[in-house]
């Protein structure tokens, strides 16, 4: 279980994510955003868990393998993380926010933005799948009751990562207010060092198992 959620939380990065989305969520009501927040963890259990059970047999049936996965989830997370860290001297949330200022986000307006892009690819994105596409295709190799401790692991780990996507995508005004404006840049910057890290871990990590194949 501890394993599962050391592997999820840097790559689903939900404290880092909060402050990036933010700007979503900035003209809506409290209850608003409460039911806002509620669906993208829902969706975000709904990917993990449809990953971890039919990933291995949705590889098959494409006839991808875990590595290339690997490789592109990688090098999609590996270009999230530059743009961020490129961004000039805006934050990421900020760059959000100039691309929203010609229109306030109305909770009507965000509903279609719910699962894409804000759940998919941006909280639970290519790095999350191919995460669970690993631990679930070497689970499947496994006897029934390793198979089934290592998936109820896996499960309760991502229902932590989503309770921990509620909360702080639920008080990340709260978070902004704490810290200022400079320590929201100085996180903003941090986590896009760390999705850029992970990324190219990611990528490395199929390269390496492509070459050995």
């Amino acid at each position: 279980m501890f394993i599962g959620i050391i592997t999820l939380f840097p790559v689903v990065n939900p404290i880092g994510t909060a402050f990036i989305l933010n700007p979503y969520f900035n003209d809506l009501s409290r209850k608003e955003r409460k039911n806002a927040v509620k669906k993208i963890a829902f969706y975000a259990f709904a990917i993990c868990t449809v990953t971890l059970f039919l990933g291995h047999w949705i590889l098959q049936l494409f006839g991808i393998s875990i590595p290339v996965i690997q490789l592109a989830g990688g090098i999609m997370i590996c270009k999230m993380g530059w743009e961020f860290l490129s961004a000039g001297n805006n934050s990421p949330e900020q760059q959000v926010k100039v691309a929203h200022t010609a229109e306030a986000v109305s909770f009507n307006r965000l509903q279609d933005k719910l699962f894409y892009p804000i759940t998919f690819p941006v909280t639970t994105g290519a790095g999350t799948i191919s995460v669970l596409f690993t631990l679930g295709a070497r689970s499947t190799h496994e006897d029934t009751r390793d198979y089934l401790m290592n998936t109820g692991a896996l499960m309760i780990a991502i229902i932590v990562t989503c309770m921990l996507i509620y909360i702080f995508y639920l008080n990340t005004k709260t978070l902004i207010q704490y810290i200022g404006p400079k320590g929201e840049n100085i996180v903003n910057r941090i986590s896009a060092f760390l999705i850029f890290c992970v990324g190219l871990q990611i990528a490395v990590n199929g390269i390496k198992a492509l070459m050995q194949a």
